[in-house]
């Protein structure tokens, strides 16, 4: 009799352990749909998009290394940067992080909610899903031998995990890491190149919808200040890596209905000067060569024919 019991214990606890592994598994599939916890819709202040005092401005501009050249075009008064925009929410799925699509918390804009629910699969979600930040470096003993460091461990990991599966998704659609930084290299010259002329039309296609009506309000602002500007990207200099691989579910009954975000580090030298209403240089000198460290996000859908890869946000450090 006690020799049953016994056998019947262990069984219980046999499948607790498997109920709990494949909980598990299924958690780590969840990772990279949208989970909106805090996250930043960043637009980035890069040379481009900042204006200051023509003569403190000349003496900095050579100095800075991680700024964006593409911000020159924006003036900032007393020194004031952008806020970024938040997004909150509270989780409604259970899982290792809190998972919820963006179908059910964010409001489609009146015209999507006009033509049905295909609009709001159709167009950007409009936010960037858990924005790159560079993670504190963590000692060797503290990571092994402390609570703190192995919690410290096991976010890493799932932070590598969501990026893996978003690669591995992305791959299944023909993704190549070569084609797509070719690619990438040549959105973000044009992108910075549209920014420079003023091409709001041109513009309109390579950015998502926020992303546009941002730039335009940049472009706007600095066409009050500068009447015309040089920009010009060394493209032998470019160096891209990717940080981060993202995925933003719209529908959560089909896990195919995904969009998905790829943070890409760009470091190259660029060129930039500024001109006033009389063509007189007033700010940088085109004859030098200036160090640039930009984070850009690209976005594409995946479940969309002929759909291609946007700027749906900049990261600013």
């Amino acid at each position: 009799m006690s020799s049953r019991r016994l056998l019947y214990i262990r069984s219980l606890c046999r499948t607790a352990e498997v109920g709990e592994f494949s909980y598990l598994i299924r958690s780590v599939k969840n990772y990279s749909y949208a989970s909106i916890t805090d996250n930043k819709l960043c637009k980035s202040s890069s040379f481009l998009m900042h204006g200051q005092n023509d003569s403190s401005w000349n003496k900095e501009v050579f100095q800075i290394y991680h700024r964006s050249i593409s911000s020159c075009l924006r003036k900032c008064n007393d020194n004031q940067s952008w806020a970024s925009k938040t997004t909150n929410s509270q989780s409604c799925m259970a899982g290792l992080s809190n998972i919820r699509f963006l179908a059910t918390q964010a409001k489609s804009p009146s015209q999507a909610r006009q033509m049905g629910s295909f609009q709001l699969a159709t167009s950007s979600p409009g936010l960037i899903y858990e924005a790159y930040a560079p993670r504190e470096p963590v000692s060797f003993f503290r990571r092994w031998f402390t609570r703190g460091g192995w919690k410290r461990t096991k976010e890493d990991i799932m932070l590598e995990l969501k990026s893996a599966y978003a690669i591995a998704k992305l791959r299944k659609t023909g993704y190549s890491k070569q084609k797509f930084y070719a690619e990438a290299v040549q959105l973000y010259k044009e992108i910075n190149t549209h920014i420079a002329e003023g091409d709001k039309t041109s513009l309109r296609k390579a950015v998502t919808e926020n992303m546009y009506s941002a730039l335009k309000n940049e472009i706007k602002q600095r066409e009050t200040i500068w009447s015309k500007v040089h920009w010009e990207l060394i493209e032998t200099s470019v160096k891209i890596r990717t940080l981060r691989a993202r995925m933003i579910g719209v529908d959560r009954n089909d896990h195919n209905k995904v969009f998905i975000q790829l943070t890409l580090e760009f470091q190259s030298k660029q060129k930039f000067e500024a001109y006033n209403l009389k063509g007189v240089a007033v700010a940088g000198d085109k004859t030098k060569e200036v160090n640039v460290r930009d984070i850009w996000v690209f976005e594409k859908s995946l479940f969309q024919k002929g759909a291609y890869w946007r700027l749906c946000g900049r990261i600013k450090l």
